[in-house]
C-alpha cells in the first residue's frame, strides 16, 4: 500500500535548498572580495617595484651629482691654491703665515663645536684671507715706517679686492673664503673695517680668522716692527695694550683662545718660516 507524502516534507527540502543558495552567494561574494584584494595586492606590488626602481634611479643620479660636486669643489680648491702661489711671490713668509692661520682657525673651530666638515672647509679657506694684497703696491706693503692716510686707505682695500676675486661662486668653499677675505678685519665692537660690522653681524668664520691673524701678526717680525713673544701676545689679546683691546673680540672666542693658547704657541713654532727658524 502506497503512503502519501507528508504535507510538511517539502519544507525541510526548501530550507536546505535556500541554505545552499545562500552559501553559494557567500562563496561568490568571498571570491569577489578575494579577487579585489588580489588585484589590489598585485597593484601594490607593482607600485612598490616602481617606487624601488625610482629610488634606485634617484640614488644613482644623486651619487653622480655628488661626484660632480666633489670634482667641482676640487677644481675650486685648485684655483685657490694657484691664487695663493701667486701671492707668495710678493712675500716668502706668506706661505708659513697662511699655514699657521689655517691651523689656528681649525683648532678654534673644533674647540667651539663646529662640525668636522665645516672646520676643514675653514682650514682650506683661511689662507685666502689676504689674497687681495696682490693688488697693493709693494711700496705700501713693505714700507718700513708708518703708513700715511692715503697709503693706509689703499692697504685697507685689500679686503674688498680679495673678496671680489671670489664673488659670484656657488662653491661653499669660495663663499667662505670670500667672507673671510672681506670681513677678517672687522672687530666685535664695530671699530674694524671695511664696513664697521659689529658683534654677530660678523660671519663667525671671519671672526675666528681675525683673532688668529692678530695673534700671528703680533708674533711675527715685520719691516716696521719686531716679533713678540707668545707670553706678551697672550697678554695683549686677553688684557689689551691700548691698540689691541679685548672688546675687539667676542668674549666666547677670547675664552677659547685662553684655553688653547698653548696650542697656538705649538703651531707657531711648528710652522715658522725657514728664514726665521734658521735665525
Amino acid at each position: 500500500m502506497t503512503t502519501a507524502p507528508s504535507p510538511n516534507g517539502a519544507a525541510p527540502q526548501r530550507q536546505l535548498e535556500a541554505a545552499q543558495q545562500q552559501l553559494l552567494q557567500y562563496a561568490r561574494d568571498l571570491n569577489r572580495v578575494f579577487q579585489t584584494e588580489h588585484e589590489k595586492d598585485a597593484a601594490l606590488r607593482s607600485t612598490t617595484r616602481q617606487l624601488l626602481s625610482f629610488a634606485q634611479d634617484l640614488n644613482h643620479a644623486f651619487r653622480e651629482e655628488q661626484q660632480k660636486a666633489r670634482e667641482l669643489e676640487r677644481a675650486y680648491h685648485d684655483t685657490l691654491q694657484r691664487l695663493l702661489r701667486a701671492s707668495h711671490y710678493k712675500d716668502q713668509d706668506t706661505g708659513a703665515h697662511n699655514q699657521r692661520l689655517a691651523h689656528y682657525a681649525r683648532t678654534l673651530a673644533l674647540f667651539l663645536g663646529w662640525a668636522r666638515e665645516e672646520a676643514e672647509r675653514l682650514f682650506a679657506a683661511t689662507p685666502m684671507h689676504d689674497i687681495g694684497k696682490i693688488g697693493v703696491p709693494d711700496a705700501v706693503l713693505f714700507k718700513p715706517g708708518p703708513l700715511d692716510e692715503s697709503e693706509w686707505n689703499l692697504l685697507k682695500r685689500h679686503t674688498t679686492f680679495g673678496a671680489s676675486l671670489m664673488a659670484g661662486s656657488t662653491s661653499p668653499l669660495l663663499e667662505m673664503a670670500r667672507k673671510i677675505a672681506l670681513y677678517h678685519h672687522e672687530r666685535w665692537d664695530g671699530s674694524g673695517y671695511p664696513q664697521g660690522l659689529r658683534g654677530e653681524e660678523i660671519p663667525p668664520c671671519a671672526h675666528l680668522v681675525m683673532l688668529a691673524d692678530q695673534y700671528d701678526a703680533l708674533r711675527s717680525e715685520r719691516p716696521y716692527k719686531p716679533g713678540l713673544s707668545h707670553e706678551r701676545v697672550r697678554e695683549i689679546l686677553l688684557e689689551g695694550d691700548g691698540r689691541t683691546l679685548p672688546q675687539h673680540f667676542q668674549s666666547l672666542l677670547l675664552e677659547a683662545f685662553r684655553e688653547l693658547q698653548g696650542k697656538f704657541e705649538e703651531i707657531y713654532e711648528r710652522f715658522r718660516s725657514p728664514a726665521r727658524r734658521a735665525a
